[in-house]
């Protein structure tokens, strides 16, 4: 075992190539390790002559906490300069990476430490500040740059995509009036034995700015994208028109069944209205079954049912509310099927004129997104995994209480929810 106790406090702090000079310990502060360099930086870089040590410095990172403890890292560097006369060097200090890089704030372990524990564990800015006793900006500066580096050096992370899917996620919420600021989410869908990830995530949800960055993407890549996923969204159908013209568009199931209760909805309470005068009160018929109405018919039972039958005829005189129902539920029937040509005919079936104004407008709905709608029988791909990647980017806007920056909102986003390959983290030249 070592005995020397400077050797052995060299080996606690761990760096390459610097001797400790000494540990400043005061209680409630952070513990204080003066370290200096043994590299040799005696000769002149342009000319080769003998340099001399010129004075000394001191600079200040914050480096990994230690015994539990906030911990500051004071590295003495000596300024050398060239005696030559004529020489261009001047003076210079010696720099060393493996400790800290050029006016870095943090050492380079602690700067790659913090990028973990924010990117890829979804902690906050301001709790791993907290646990280093360092600013908040500190950390986020050291997260946005590493982080950047990181994913610029993942060239391999996104790869060949068969399913795009489109989404809006809600960035910022801005002013005294709380104006809308949206982003959208670029995610390849996966599919069948294929995993979902985020590719991409765009400031604002125009057809335009998705066009764009689509535009810009190597063209063998484009070709690849089979299949087009979206949320029954107008500019979004722009976008796969405009931009990926070969891809077959899918309206995601979710989206368009939900579509169908929102009708369902209106139609109960527009014969609410019509019937009582008045909107839905507790004791009403329609107002008491607002849930079982929406329910999936196979998910009810006996009793489930009869309830739900009594209290369309209590409520319902001209069966407007059923009718409606059962429109609702021959949308679902159109994803529960095989035959391609019935779930045709079940969208025919709903224009009738006889329907409740709600089924034919939910028809006319239908109608336009027909061949998005159907052309889910050929692929089974749905924005399902978009949807659960948009709940990972919202815990990074939860955790940080919002972000203002785009620029920082999309590397934490990607760090998180776009899982880089941190294999590269220990390898990566921050910028």
């Amino acid at each position: 075992m070592e005995s020397n106790p400077t050797r052995m406090c060299e080996l606690l702090v761990g760096l390459p190539d610097v001797v400790v000079l000494g540990v400043d310990d005061v209680a409630g502060e952070p513990i204080v390790v003066v370290v200096e360099s043994v590299l040799d930086q005696g000769w002149c870089r342009e000319c080769g002559s003998k340099a001399r040590v010129k004075d000394r410095s001191r600079v200040t990172h914050v480096d990994l906490p230690c015994f539990g403890r906030p911990t500051r890292l004071v590295w003495s560097k000596p300024r050398w300069w060239c005696p030559a006369a004529g020489c261009p060097a001047r003076s210079w200090t010696i720099t060393d990476p493996r400790i800290a890089w050029p006016r870095a704030a943090l050492t380079d372990r602690a700067a790659r430490w913090v990028t973990v524990q924010v990117g890829r564990h979804g902690r906050s800015v301001s709790e791993v500040a907290g646990e280093l006793g360092c600013d908040w900006h500190t950390v986020n500066d050291a997260v946005i740059t590493y982080g950047t580096a990181l994913l610029d050096a993942d060239t391999d992370r996104v790869g060949a995509v068969d399913a795009l899917g489109l989404d809006e996620t809600l960035f910022f919420r801005e002013g005294p009036r709380h104006h809308k600021k949206w982003c959208t989410s670029i995610v390849d869908a996966g599919g069948p034995g294929r995993q979902s990830k985020l590719i991409e995530v765009i400031e604002g949800r125009t057809a335009k700015v998705v066009s764009e960055w689509i535009d810009a993407q190597p063209q063998d890549w484009r070709t690849e994208i089979r299949w087009g996923v979206l949320d029954m969204s107008g500019p979004y159908r722009k976008v796969f028109n405009d931009s990926l013209g070969h891809a077959t568009q899918i309206a995601d199931p979710f989206h368009v069944v939900k579509h169908a209760n929102e009708k369902l909805d209106e139609c109960r309470r527009r014969v609410q209205n019509e019937t009582l005068g008045h909107r839905g009160r507790k004791d009403d018929p329609l107002y008491r079954g607002r849930r079982l109405f929406t329910k999936a018919h196979e998910r009810l039972d006996e009793a489930g049912e009869a309830k739900l039958l009594g209290l369309l005829e209590a409520g319902d005189p001209k069966g407007e509310v059923r009718m409606t129902w059962h429109a609702k539920e021959t949308v679902r029937q159109i994803y529960a099927i095989e035959d391609y040509d019935k779930a045709t005919k079940f969208i025919d079936d709903m224009a009738d004129e006889t329907m409740p104004i709600e089924v034919q407008s939910l028809s006319r709905t239908l109608t336009r997104w027909r061949s998005q709608i159907l052309a889910w029988h050929k692929a089974k791909v749905t924005n399902g995994p978009t949807e659960a990647i948009n709940n990972l980017i919202k815990r990074v806007k939860r955790i940080g209480f919002g972000l203002r920056r785009f620029s920082h909102y999309r590397i934490r986003v990607l760090l998180y929810a776009g899982h880089p390959n941190w294999d590269l983290l220990p390898t990566i030249t921050p910028r």
